[in-house]
């Protein structure tokens, strides 16, 4: 099978879409245009609060001292405190991910600052940041929502704040963004500026707030696309999918401050979004009450599932009473439990198919968790910088899967890029009423197609069976259990025995596997590295494969 190179490209762009195509060659053949002024007559603010208060910002940002702020665990110094703090706009210190931290304005929000402190912040970034990283079309669709809940969040900013100019270098935002919605890539970036054009129509009176309110019907067209009936997010990751949520959330919050402004069908068509989403939220949260790591997922970017929950119930939006709680067949998630073991199961291909950025060579993989303690983890995500770090995240050896004959599961190039794909089924998942159940998945990776990897999970009381049986014997196999970091695992008699809280969790391998313990990286959270134990049962010329897992 040829790799790399011209092959790879094309193995790639198939499975874009027309519009991205389109978009792509209109952005390789035409500069990008300058930030434009809003038409019309000057906006004034149609929202006057919020009908309920606000989530906080995220735990990732922090404000650890004077004139310093903290991103992704990543430190910007500030300068001029003496005229009132200033920003780098152009720093290229941390990376584009850093950037577009710093320029969606969340952190503003923070309760370390005070309401002059963010309103020459604004001021700052508004005379000082014409052109550049803050003008791209994802970063002004979440800062327009920073910026919404500031100017409508009662003492957040100055009685004296000037607020025309807010009001209209915000208005001029949105008509930049409304000229460069991201047709060339799509997924959760097109609907986040349809969210933010909405938003600004509820927002605003004059200027082009009608033509933004427009958008509603694209919106409720991308949100029956992007969200299917399971409920999850089609990019399939936990945290982007809570952050889709909570913006959501907070254009309802504005639709019910203004009152009318969103015709009916919209709001219905949000309501029931949020509900199916919050669904499986729920069955994506573990007991301790954090996502799982599935995918581009990592602690602290989004507000925690109960949070999100709370805030829903005060907007009167609950989780819908169909929601599934054991299998998202769209999606290719399942949950079991059993006498305090929880399982959650990956299977599904990268996905979409038009922009798998974010997916992670993770197909039949698990995560288990015994009571509230986590126990066998994925990986999580440090950065979206190419390099070590993001191929170690991605790779099929870093999640709890196999890796057949040395080869990755998908072909996974750049920091997010899919070139070849396997293919992946979730046929059955059944779970008992009292506990426990049963999940089957199938899985061929692109550079092995002639071997289907055929896995089952057996929950039954306090114990976990998994079966791989291979279509052609695998010449080498390797099966990972990436565990929580603190777990140390030892190797005992044809077994291996994880002291865990209330018991301890013996393991063990069908003949003819090997166990051994390596360390390998976790990362929890952007900017952060963990070491942890990761057990590794190997073997060759294998066709049938078994662990069993069994809490005493």
């Amino acid at each position: 099978m040829m790799r790399g190179g011209v092959p790879r490209l094309l193995r790639t762009l198939w499975y874009l879409r027309r519009p991205q195509l389109a978009g792509q060659l209109r952005r390789a053949l035409a500069p990008v245009p300058p930030p434009r002024g809003c038409s019309g007559l000057p906006v004034v603010r149609a929202v006057a609060a919020p009908a309920v208060a606000f989530l906080p910002p995220p735990a990732h940002i922090d404000v650890p001292a004077s004139g310093r702020l903290r991103l992704i665990r990543r430190d910007l110094q500030l300068a001029g405190e003496g005229e009132g703090p200033r920003v780098d706009w152009h720093t290229t210190d941390h990376g584009p991910l850093f950037a577009y931290h710093l320029h969606q304005h969340d952190w503003l929000r923070h309760p370390a600052w005070s309401a002059d402190e963010r309103l020459a912040l604004l001021e700052d970034w508004r005379t000082r940041h014409r052109r550049g990283t803050g003008w791209e079309p994802f970063p002004i669709s979440l800062r327009a929502f920073a910026w919404a809940k500031l100017l409508t969040t009662s003492d957040a900013l100055p009685a004296h704040a000037a607020t025309v100019a807010l009001h209209t270098s915000l208005a001029d935002q949105l008509a930049t963004l409304s000229d460069r919605l991201e047709t060339h890539l799509l997924a959760n970036h097109y609907l986040w500026n349809l969210m933010a054009v909405v938003l600004g129509g509820v927002l605003f009176d004059g200027g082009e707030s009608d033509r933004w309110r427009q958008h509603q019907h694209a919106l409720v067209s991308e949100l029956a696309e992007q969200v299917p009936a399971d409920g999850m997010h089609c990019e399939r990751s936990p945290t982007y999918h809570a952050l889709l949520l909570e913006n959501l959330l907070d254009l309802l919050n504005f639709a019910q401050g203004a009152g009318g402004r969103l015709d009916m069908e919209a709001v219905l068509a949000l309501g029931d979004c949020t509900r199916r989403m919050l669904g499986a939220l729920q069955l994506l949260t573990h007991p301790d009450g954090e996502i799982a790591l599935f995918g581009d997922s990592a602690f602290g970017i989004a507000s925690t599932p109960g949070d999100l929950f709370d805030y829903a119930a005060a907007l009167g939006i609950e989780p819908s009473p169909e929601a599934p709680t054991a299998h998202l067949p769209q999606a290719g998630f399942a949950r079991l439990s059993s006498d305090g073991l929880t399982l959650l199961v990956t299977a599904a291909p990268p996905s979409p198919p038009h922009q798998p950025g974010h997916a992670h060579c993770d197909a039949l993989s698990f995560e288990l968790s015994i009571g509230r303690q986590r126990v066998v983890t994925d990986t999580g995500v440090a950065e979206y910088v190419p390099g070590p770090l993001r191929d170690a995240a991605r790779a099929t050896a870093s999640h709890a899967t196999a890796v057949v004959e040395g080869q990755e599961q998908a072909e996974l190039w750049a920091a997010h890029r899919v070139g070849g794909r396997p293919d992946v089924a979730m046929p059955h998942v059944s779970a008992e009423p009292a506990g426990g159940g049963r999940i089957e998945a199938v899985c061929a990776g692109w550079a092995t197609p002639d071997i289907l990897q055929r896995r089952s999970f057996e929950l039954a009381g306090r114990s976990l069976r998994i079966r791989d049986v291979f279509d052609r014997t695998a010449r080498e196999l390797i099966l990972s259990l990436p565990l929580a970091p603190g777990l140390v695992p030892q190797l005992a008699e044809g077994s291996v025995c994880v002291p865990v809280e209330g018991g301890t969790l013996r393991i063990t391998a069908s003949e003819g596997l090997r166990f051994q313990i390596d360390t390998g990286p976790y990362f929890p959270e952007f900017g952060r590295s963990v070491d942890r134990a990761v057990l590794r049962a190997t073997g060759s010329d294998v066709a049938e494969a078994e662990l069993l897992l069994e809490l005493s």
